[in-house]
């Protein structure tokens, strides 16, 4: 059951009339069987597996807490053995095949052997997700920043909440562990906002993603039947897609929550806006960001012990994100990009401020923030060829060769050859100009949402129907259509 669909809708409807008309004193409950049934449909079996981890995440907290003040030797081995038990957890799972090809690469590099075993473990639903909030919980526990929970069907629920189990935001039980305790009467104004949050989610997803993928896919496929300028568009477009399927997909489950009065964190804000690398971590993919800030970071040291040691924190944590987003070494490769072009940032600074000072460069200008937006958005562009293309032999090619300009292939026609009628690519290129509208509002503190609440009542119920119609019309929609891929789900 995947948000891009029929049967979410009727799920969703279904679960919200409940929630709503029942008592209060009971609504987690129902949440949490919607939940495990929401589950259940998307990962079959292993729901039997999420239900252990929850076991494992509430028996830890309790042990810790009951030992926190006088046995605090005992409640950090508890942390630390229930925090190896659920990363081994992770790492059989997705890792396994992973370390398995390596090692197979490395003896056949050496002529070792002939043959390697091949395992073939399917990955549950979500594990990357709901595994870091269980560890993230009992992080908190242990910090005393919040309290054990005692109610194992609260705290399952936090775990297995359905609208951000397959791909979050990465929740902190601080914020909705209280949520699910005084749950919120019904509000217009609550589902007003969470269907227009839905509605820009659908959006993103189907009208621009979707269509993206189409052309990225073709031209990943056999890179070197293109030139360079349909090779660097791909890249970009890559870098949209990735960007509206992500968002698209956080909006929706944040609108989802919000229609029934629970609060997700915001997850993206304006991020190709940014102009900085270290921003750019700022505003994408915020819950994970903010993860690893708060449980590997800066417990690393952070800043605390150093110059070269901050450094050296700032390179492990993205190489533990790239590994976290997949299991292959293009991943990773994409993660210390990331953490080179903030290694570099800093090392930099002085001599970008010197030159500042010796060109008397307003830093105010609105050419010295553009000039900053584009430098960053390229380099995201140039990390995003490693996490989008299937070996490093294509990375590199499409790297090598985009940069073989050859403008002709704007105008010839070759943009209608890439399994896009003309019509689709007129409409998505369209819909990006609106993209990046809504963005640049967005970082100047103007919401559309709050925009379109505030116009009269005709002209606000003229665009709700105009925008619905548009999304369902013109969405990519019916036979043959795989809904089921969101990219994050599979991480």
């Amino acid at each position: 059951m995947q948000f891009v669909s029929l049967q979410f809708l009727a799920f969703l409807m279904g679960t919200i009339f409940i929630y709503f008309i029942i008592p209060k004193k009971v609504r987690y409950i129902w949440l949490l069987l919607a939940s495990m049934a929401f589950y259940y449909v998307v990962s079959g079996k292993f729901l039997v597996f999420l239900i252990a981890v929850t076991l494992v995440t509430y028996g830890a907290g309790l042990l810790i807490e009951k030992n926190i003040e006088k046995a605090p030797k005992t409640a950090k081995l508890c942390l630390v053995l229930s925090i190896v038990l659920l990363v081994c957890l992770l790492g059989y799972f997705k890792y396994t095949g992973f370390l398995l090809e390596t090692v197979g690469n490395i003896v056949s590099l050496f002529k070792l052997s002939d043959t390697m075993p091949v395992v073939n473990i399917i990955l549950p639903a979500g594990i990357s997700f709901y595994l870091f909030q269980s560890i993230g919980y009992l992080i908190d526990c242990y910090r005393g920043k919040i309290p054990a929970e005692k109610n194992y069907l609260q705290l399952a629920l936090f775990i297995s909440f359905f609208p951000q189990i397959t791909s979050g935001p990465i929740e902190r039980a601080g914020n909705m562990l209280p949520q699910f305790k005084e749950p919120k009467d019904f509000s217009y104004e609550a589902m007003r906002d969470g269907l227009l949050l839905m509605l820009w989610g659908y959006f993103q997803k189907i009208i621009i993603a979707d269509r993206l993928a189409v052309l990225v896919n073709k031209v990943y496929e056999s890179p070197s039947s293109y030139t360079g300028t349909v090779l660097f568009l791909a890249t970009i477009f890559y870098t949209f897609e990735i960007y509206c399927d992500f968002a698209g997909y956080s909006c929706i489950a944040i609108g989802t929550a919000r229609i029934m009065g629970i609060k997700i964190m915001d997850n993206f804000t304006q991020p190709y806006l940014s102009e900085s690398v270290a921003e750019f971590w700022r505003r994408w993919h915020i819950s994970l960001s903010s993860w690893f800030r708060d449980y590997l970071y800066i417990p690393l040291g952070g800043n605390r012990k150093g110059y070269v040691r901050k450094l050296i924190n700032l390179m492990i944590v993205f190489a533990v994100s790239g590994l976290w987003h997949g299991a292959a070494w293009t991943f990773v490769v994409w993660g210390l990009l990331h953490g080179v072009f903030q290694v570099l940032g800093i090392v930099l600074k002085p001599a970008r401020d010197k030159l500042v000072e010796v060109f008397k460069i307003d830093r105010d200008s609105f050419s010295h923030h553009l000039l900053k937006i584009l430098v960053t958005f390229m380099l995201v562009n140039i990390g995003w060829i490693f996490f989008r293309a299937d070996s490093f032999g294509t990375a590199i090619y499409v790297l090598t060769h985009m940069w073989k300009v050859a403008l002709w292939s704007l105008t010839d026609g070759t943009m209608f050859t890439l399994g896009l009628a003309e019509a689709d690519v007129r409409l998505v290129i369209l819909s990006l100009v609106l993209l990046v509208i809504v963005d640049v509002l967005g970082k100047k503190g103007i919401v559309i949402r709050e925009w379109i609440v505030a116009q009269s009542l005709w002209l606000r119920w003229l665009i709700y129907i105009v925008a619905i119609i548009f999304v369902v019309t013109c969405g990519v929609w019916g036979p043959g259509y795989d809904a089921a891929t969101f990219i994050y789900s599979s991480f």
